[in-house]
């Protein structure tokens, strides 16, 4: 039987952390980003979703 193939997301920091509440730059850091503009591949799936919308205003997602 094949694998299925595993959704994954393209998550880009677009905006600083300066300024922004302790937990947002936590959010951020776990997404495993770190400098603006760097781009992250993660699975698609609620957890990350989760991170994802608590930082919509910082980031830029493809699917």
């Amino acid at each position: 039987m094949a694998k299925a193939k595993v959704k994954t997301l393209k998550i880009t920091l677009r905006k600083s952390t300066i300024g922004a509440l302790a937990v947002h730059k936590a959010t951020v850091e776990a997404l495993g980003l770190r400098k603006i503009g760097q781009t992250v591949e993660k699975q698609d799936n609620p957890q990350t979703r989760g991170m994802i919308a608590k930082i919509s205003h910082l980031l830029s997602v493809e699917e």
